[in-house]
Parts: C-alpha cells; structure tokens; sequence
C-alpha cells in the first residue's frame, strides 16, 4: 500500500513546475494520467541531455505516470478531458491563466463535473493581480521573489542557484496545497476547490525575516557569498588541497567547541563572543582565523577534526560525490533504472521516507501517447473508435 494510493490525478502540463508536482504524487501511488499533445508531447522530452533522442530528465520527471496524447483543439479531446475529470481528485496545470477557459475547461465547468475535484493551478504570479497575464517561468519568479538578489558574490551580478529552483519551489507548494484540499474533501468537510500556486510567491515564502527587517529596520538583505549574514561563524572555508568545506559553528557550545579544536582558545574563551551578536559583530576576524586553521590541511583531516569535535561541517558534493557517498546509497537515494533497450543509469531517489507507506518507482518516463489505448478503453471506447480517432489526428 501507497500513501496515496486510490488518488487520481490529471496533469496537463509542459516542462517542470506542474510535471513535478504531479510525479511528486506519483512516486507516492497517485494513478498519475499525464495529457500531451500530439507529435512532440511535453518539450522536456527534448531538454538537456538526451539518450537515443528521449531527455533523461524526461525519464525521471515522468516516472510512473501514464500518458495520452490528445488533440485539445478539437471537441472529443476535451470531451475525454471532462471524461477523465469526473472520477479525478486532482488536476494540475501550469498553462497561462485563462488557457483553461479557453480550451472550454474552467473552474465553473470543472466543478459542475466533479464537485470534489481539486484545481491546482500553477503560474508566474497566479491567477489575479496586475501582473497575472505575464509569462512566467521559474527563473523570473526567482528574480521576483527575492531569491536571485541575495545569491552570489558581493559586487558581480547576481547568481543563479544551479538548478530550476522557482519552478521546483512551485511544485512542492502545489503538492502541499493539493493534498490539504484533497484532506479536507476526504473528510467530509467540504468539495473541491481551487489551489493558486505562483513562481514567484513561493520563492518569497523561503525569504525568511527580509519584510520585516527591511520594514522596521531599513535594512536590505544583500549578497553574501558563502556566508550566513547575521550568524557568525557560518562560511565556507578552503583547504590545503583546494578544496572546500562548509562550517556551521554558529550556537555557542559549538562555536567554542570550534575554537577549541583550530587552537584558538582566545576566541573561544572571549566573553565579547560569548553570543552570536557580539561574533556576527566581528565576523571577519572569526571567518580569518577559521581560515587560517583550514586552509594548512586537507579537506579530509579538517572534517575528520570537526567531526570529532561535533561541529557541523560538510564538503561541497558535486553530482559525482553524491553518487558515490555510501550515505546516499544506504538512504536508497540513488537507484538503477532500466531504459528503453535495456540500458541502466542511476536515478535519484524518492523523497520523503515513510515508514509504513513509502513511495516507489514502477516505471520510467512512458512513451509519448504510450497509455492512450488504456486509458480510452478504460472509459468505454471500443477498439474501432479508438482506432478511428488515431487515423482522424484526435488521440495518438
């Protein structure tokens, strides 16, 4: 048994923020049935890196779920839509607001269908307000959020973090939305209703105390590089053999306890640096000795020492230290997966652990309209009209 096993979901999305909301989902035992168009499907079939012209990313972001490919210009691709509608709890979409309604699928038809269906609706800054007609994606939603201020390096242009963090923020605030309105239909306590998710308001939801400390304060977060503003010590500091590693000594107890083990007793037994507002005073000084101690060994006796000494410290994994960290193995964070033709490459792992109900991988990324015939026959439609919607261009 799956945590969200029985749960069905529609997806009618393209490229990350609602595809990886709904595998999400997915991964967790929601039947997952992913609505593409006809001839490309989804875009992210072609993105990034590619085996025999599929995008790996395309296997992982789809994993278990089922697709069908659907001509929604035409009148019996939206009436499969509907169709699907009406026993769904879930359906997820990232399309410009008002595509929906354009394609005859609106909140007001949806809700008449299935009045305990969830909408989740995920866009660059929701569904109203001045700026609701804009194009949005994830890497805007992180410049309005705030995120992409305050990343990088003090005096170059700001950084991005590496990864489609807007887009991904988005989904895990569409999962959170949709299964809270899916609790609250499943407890009797009311239908369906409609879940906003905006790019850039779930990139302002991390942004922790910046409102109020520029509200009261006049203060404005700004780059930092490494270092944890406010909250001494907190930086990355290099080592002898050109590596680096992240040091959090930032409570009191460790913070003396880091002292102690670079030999810097002084500081560790300063009263002025007792608490973290008289260090976050003299950081520099701090982050100087701490540099100091590291940069003279090697990444590998300066964590053994800090491990010793139970300071929080970490070196900084690239994707190849990730995959052969025996943490990551023993955790089931890196899994085999088999590809079309019988190759197999590591995957990354489900998250998060549940004890009783764990999430699984069945399949990979389907093939493009790979469930159609599955799906359509499980609504009643006999081979021949299924066949003869195919030659017709409505379904693949």
């Amino acid at each position: 048994m799956t945590a969200l096993n029985g749960l069905r979901v529609i997806e009618i999305g393209t490229l990350i923020a609602a595809p990886f909301a709904a595998r999400m989902m997915a991964e967790f035992g929601a039947e997952v049935i992913k609505i593409e168009s006809l001839g490309q499907g989804d875009p992210l079939r072609k993105w990034r890196k590619l085996h025999e012209g599929t995008s790996l990313w395309w296997y992982l972001q789809s994993r278990n779920k089922k697709s069908i490919a659907l001509n929604l210009k035409s009148a019996f691709g939206i009436d499969i839509v509907k169709q699907l509608v009406e026993s769904a709890d879930v359906l997820i979409e990232n399309l410009r607001p008002g595509a929906l309604e354009k394609l005859g699928l609106g909140w007001d038809v949806l809700h008449a269908l299935n009045p305990k269906l969830t909408l989740v609706r995920i866009s660059g800054y929701g569904q109203s307000g001045p700026y609701r007609d804009r194009p949005g994606f994830g890497a805007i939603g992180e410049a309005m959020g705030g995120i992409r201020y305050t990343t990088g390096t003090p005096g170059i242009p700001p950084a991005r973090v590496g990864v489609s963090l807007g887009d991904s923020l988005a989904s895990m605030h569409a999962v959170i939305g949709a299964l809270m309105s899916v609790l609250r239909v499943k407890t009797g306590q009311g239908d369906g209703q409609v879940v906003d998710v905006s790019l850039a308001e779930s990139v302002f939801n991390l942004m922790e105390s910046l409102v109020p400390e520029y509200d009261m304060l006049g203060h404005v977060r700004e780059r930092s590089g490494g270092a944890l503003p406010g909250i001494a010590p907190s930086n990355t500091y290099p080592t002898a053999d050109n590596g680096y590693v992240v040091i959090a000594g930032n409570s009191d107890p460790i913070y003396k306890r880091l002292m102690t083990t670079i030999g810097r007793p002084d500081l560790a037994n300063d009263p002025a640096l007792e608490h973290n507002d008289g260090r976050a005073a003299q950081c520099e000084l701090l982050d100087e000795a701490i540099t100091q101690w590291s940069s003279k060994l090697p990444i590998d006796a300066v964590l053994e020492a800090l491990e010793k000494a139970e300071v929080p410290a970490g070196r900084i994994y690239s994707v190849a230290d990730i995959v052969a960290d025996p943490h990551y193995q023993a955790r089931d964070m890196i899994l085999n997966a088999e590809l079309p033709g019988g190759v197999t490459v590591k995957m990354p792992g489900i998250v998060p652990k549940l004890s009783d109900t764990p999430g699984r991988v069945n399949w990979q990324g389907p093939s493009l309209g790979q469930h159609t015939q599955s799906i359509l026959g499980d609504l009643g439609l006999p081979d021949e009209m299924i066949k003869r919607l195919k030659d017709e261009g409505v379904v693949q």
